[in-house]
């Protein structure tokens, strides 16, 4: 299947692509790079563009014969989008709007979507299942829902299959190690820690110590990134049958701060400063996914179920390449 990865030069676009390769499709990245990186798409074709520019896409959808998009081309930042909400709602739905409309013109109707678990906000239960209520906190969240909500709307019509899938917290590198996480800034737990361990920040800090956890510090739900784009895949192959599809993307348990530490001390074998401080506003003591859904339907089975493991593959990337990509 000729399958577009829009945003495929970053983080989880290129382990998407990559796996997409593997399995025998013809990934094609679309990127406008002011987040991913060159180096990150290896051998797929990388076309320069950007989302709001209509006219190209159904270019690109016609000239490359596209199937199926995959979306991942979002800004990211919880705290960004709140400082800056209206740029967010261009990139993150106006664009995704744009996206769709050059599909529907160019007859591509199968669309795999890069949601988060950020929808839910201030989650009333947890784990948190699918039919939790969505109420995001911020505009990140809001950008996301939204985008999911026409998604829905446009498959009534008939013209989309798509896949809205949740994430909690992405992290690994795949492709043994090879494809790793290169944000600037970087806001990413295990990515701080591990800049902590190779010497470039002076501490790590842990914000709050007294939620009602094992150790006082916040719990989260790490996903490795290849079992993260195993299940896109798996979602891909059942939008040939089905209209409409939501998954949290989760290990379902959860690892305090204090463990993720503790676990990036042993596998880097380095020691490092760690400030306890106060607590962050709108931080939950605990958030972890219920991803029986996907595991059901999907038949979807992650591999890396451990931390130590996850943390591995991340320390393994960023050790090698200290300074993240080149370009």
């Amino acid at each position: 299947m000729n399958v577009l990865v829009a945003g495929g030069a970053g983080y989880i676009g290129s382990n998407m692509v990559s796996l997409l390769a593997k399995s025998g499709h013809n990934p094609i990245v679309f990127d406008n790079l002011s987040k991913g990186h060159k180096q990150a798409v290896k051998d797929a074709q990388l076309i320069v563009g950007d989302l709001a520019d209509y006219d190209l896409l159904v270019d690109i959808f016609k000239k490359h014969n596209i199937e199926a998009v995959m979306h991942f081309a979002a800004l990211i930042e919880v705290g960004e989008s709140v400082e800056a909400p209206l740029r967010y709602y261009h990139n993150n739905t106006s664009n995704t709007q744009n996206l769709l409309s050059a599909m529907e013109t160019a007859g591509v109707g199968k669309f795999v979507f890069s949601s988060t678990a950020a929808t839910y906000g201030m989650p009333e239960e947890i784990p948190i299942t699918e039919n939790c209520p969505k109420n995001p906190i911020n505009p990140y969240g809001e950008t996301k829902l939204a985008s999911e909500r026409m998604c829905h709307f446009q498959s009534l019509t008939g013209r989309l299959n798509y896949a809205a899938l949740r994430y909690f917290n992405a992290a690994g590198a795949g492709n043994d190690g090879e494809l790793g996480e290169d944000h600037k800034p970087e806001s990413h737990l295990i990515p701080l820690i591990i800049q902590a361990a190779l010497g470039q920040r002076e501490s790590i800090n842990i914000y709050g110590s007294d939620y009602d956890t094992p150790d006082g510090t916040c719990v989260r739900d790490y996903i490795h990134i290849e079992d993260l784009c195993s299940a896109h895949l798996l979602a891909l192959e059942k939008l040939d049958t089905e209209r409409e599809l939501t998954y949290n993307l989760g290990n379902g348990k959860g690892y305090t701060v204090k463990q993720v530490i503790d676990t990036v001390k042993q596998v880097s074998g380095k020691d490092f400063k760690v400030v306890e401080t106060p607590r962050r506003a709108g931080d939950p003591a605990v958030l972890t996914a219920d991803a029986t859904k996907a595991k059901t339907e999907l038949n979807w089975q992650p591999k890396f179920g451990e931390l130590e493991k996850i943390v591995e593959t991340a320390w393994k990337w960023h050790s090698t390449n200290p300074n993240g990509y080149d370009d």
